[in-house]
């Protein structure tokens, strides 16, 4: 059970971020989703697509492995390791989307000059 409740925290911390970077970028139309290693963008998605990215691939992702874990049995002597992947498959998940951010805004405070 305790799978499912770090998978739903997860989700909503994923979401409330999204949320509030939807009123950080509210005057963009679109926003950058990728760049190339010159800091290019390379594509870009309409804001709430793009902002909307990271948790549905989480809702997708953690799902999944949450599925998983309640019906597939570890194997002995792995039966510890399940609750500390999923902390930090979700932990990796917000950092990504954090970093994601982090890239658009440097993006954005660049086209400004």
């Amino acid at each position: 059970m305790s799978i499912v409740i770090v998978s739903v925290i997860s989700v909503l911390i994923l979401c409330a971020l999204a949320y509030r970077a939807d009123a950080l970028f509210h005057s963009e139309e679109r926003l950058p989703m990728q760049w190339w290693i010159t800091g290019e963008v390379t594509w870009s998605a309409p804001r709430r697509l793009a902002l909307a990215f990271m948790p549905a691939s989480a809702i997708v992702l953690l799902g999944f492995v949450t599925i998983m874990a309640l019906n597939v049995p570890a194997r002995p002597g792995q039966e510890g390791f399940v609750l500390p992947t999923m902390i930090g498959l979700g932990a990796t998940l917000i950092a990504v989307q954090l970093l994601h951010f982090w890239l658009i805004s440097k993006t954005l405070r660049r086209q400004v000059r």
